[in-house]
């Protein structure tokens, strides 16, 4: 029985987390989304690397980001990517693994405030 090159190797041709948000990032920039901020999540999550929260304008450039990033990690050999919320384009969730983006409208970024969740000092949050 020979094996397989590749085969104790997952997802060997799928680029790193770091690679990912550099990418992820700049497709972000090249479609203008405003306010973007990445979340080092290492350390706090055990199910991905980095989260991304950004915005755009409207829904219509909302689903235009999220449909550019998501093209950008399919060209790229990222082969597992979950997107919600297009239909309504008000928060868009692209999940491509290592990195979590989250394209919302500003009245609904606004509203959520992911970016509080994530980054505020975990002894503050206990009193």
């Amino acid at each position: 029985m020979q094996a397989q090159p590749d085969a104790d190797k997952p997802d060997a041709d799928k680029p790193d987390a770091n690679k990912t948000l550099s990418l992820i990032l700049s497709r972000l920039e090249d479609m203008k989304a405003e306010e973007t901020v990445t979340i080092d999540l290492r350390g706090k999550s055990a199910y991905s690397d980095y989260m991304i929260v950004t915005t755009g304008r409207v829904n219509r450039h909302v689903g235009a980001i999220a449909e550019n990033v998501t093209k950008g990690l399919k060209e790229n050999g990222v082969k597992s990517i979950h997107v919600e919320g297009m239909p309504n384009c008000d928060w868009v969730l692209i999940d491509s693994g290592d990195v979590i983006v989250h394209v919302f409208r500003p009245e609904v970024r606004e509203f959520y405030n992911l970016e509080r969740l994530w980054t505020q000092n975990p002894a503050v949050a206990a009193v």
